[in-house]
């Protein structure tokens, strides 16, 4: 049989992330439409292990490990990273190409455009350590020159991109006013979103009352606030329940396990690591998450998509998630004190668990329809 011709043959995208687990949790509904819509599909990750790339395999796509380290400025390993992704896109030759996160977007961009990819799009999830107010934390020396050269690095890998998706709008004006991305090219998409139907309605759980964080144990994720306003609250009702659940990482703004065991000795919090949420998050009354900053948080969607209420604060990304007194509270960064009063609402109120949980996966359906989502990012990455 004769091959195809450049015509008939697949189009192909390349996508470009930071770690496996993220492309497969977060993006695989990306890669199913894709597929169903024609695409072939490579996945570009560090990590891949044999189990997720036979997982990829399954749903039509194929994975493809590079160099890359998730964090630091070492310049070796960068153009290590950048002469193997262009070693790369020139094998695979696709029509299109999709990055995700911080270094992706920075090399897999510039690579991109150096063999010439004809689409190229980058996707900004969040504006991460580098760009977020830490509170002086006596880090900012540190964080302050990662910005500075981060800023430059965007400058020229936004400048060759075609389209920068965000998530909300104040990540959208941060990049045209402070790193110089043209207005056109930045697209504000809204959250990754979910499958609701992997997400389904769950009852309200109200005894005992359980409050719940899902991230990376970050500062900048709220944790410290978080326990805080846990012995707080336990001090004056010693049955109400909290659980962390996520990893360690080796971001900047990473804790270590020693910074937790004092919360974990005396009882505060339970700290069962990196698990599958669901079931938790069917145990859990109110979901809480009380970030410095996000995009637009994937794990309080999945909170809201069970009908869990939320508990977040009033600042880019995280305010795209509560209707403050509908489906939960907005609370200023860093503010114990306000945390704790949210929190007191819910357990002198328990009607309010279900109530706002039903509102929040009322939202959930509205705003983060992962199907929706992914059309609209179909349309803007496809349009080569």
């Amino acid at each position: 049989m004769a091959a195809d011709s450049p015509s008939t043959a697949p189009r192909h995208i390349v996508l470009i992330g930071n770690a496996a687990s993220s492309l497969l949790n977060f993006r695989l509904p990306l890669i199913r439409d894709l597929v169903a819509a024609g695409w072939q599909v490579t996945a570009l990750a560090p990590d891949w292990a044999p189990g997720q790339l036979a997982q990829l395999q399954r749903e039509g796509a194929q994975g493809t490990p590079y160099p890359l380290a998730r964090t630091g400025l070492n310049p070796v390993h960068d153009l290590c990273t950048f002469v193997a992704l262009c070693r790369a896109l020139r094998r695979i030759r696709p029509q299109a190409v999709l990055t995700i996160t911080v270094k992706p977007n920075v090399w897999g961009m510039l690579a991109a455009a150096w063999v010439g990819v004809p689409r190229r799009v980058a996707m900004v999830t969040g504006l991460g350590f580098a760009f977020t107010e830490m509170g002086g934390d006596g880090r900012s020396r540190y964080r302050h020159f990662v910005a500075w050269v981060l800023a430059r690095l965007y400058r020229l890998a936004f400048g060759v991109a075609h389209a920068v998706v965000v998530q909300n709008p104040d990540d959208g004006a941060f990049l045209r006013e402070r790193i110089g991305v043209v207005p056109p090219k930045v697209v504000v998409g809204g959250g990754t979103g979910v499958p609701l139907e992997e997400w389904p309605l769950h009852p309200p759980h109200k005894e005992p009352i359980t409050f719940t964080l899902v991230a990376r144990l970050l500062r900048e994720k709220g944790v410290l606030e978080f326990l805080a306003a846990a012995r707080q609250i336990k001090a004056d009702f010693p049955s109400v329940r909290f659980w962390l659940l996520g990893p360690l990482d080796e971001n900047p703004g990473g804790l270590r396990e020693d910074d937790l065991r004092p919360w974990l000795a005396d009882g505060t919090v339970e700290w069962p690591g990196a698990v599958d949420v669901k079931p938790w998050l069917a145990q859990t009354s109110v979901f809480v998450l009380p970030s410095y900053r996000e995009g637009v948080p994937r794990s309080t969607q999945e909170a809201m998509a069970m009908g869990r209420p939320v508990i977040t604060t009033d600042v880019p990304g995280c305010r795209e998630t509560v209707i403050d007194g509908l489906n939960g509270w907005l609370v200023p960064p860093r503010d114990v004190a306000a945390l704790v009063r949210a929190m007191r609402r819910f357990i002198e109120q328990p009607a309010l668990i279900e109530r706002m949980g039903r509102e929040s996966r009322r939202l959930a359906e509205e705003r983060f329809d992962v199907r929706r989502s992914n059309a609209r990012l179909l349309s803007l990455v496809t349009s080569v």
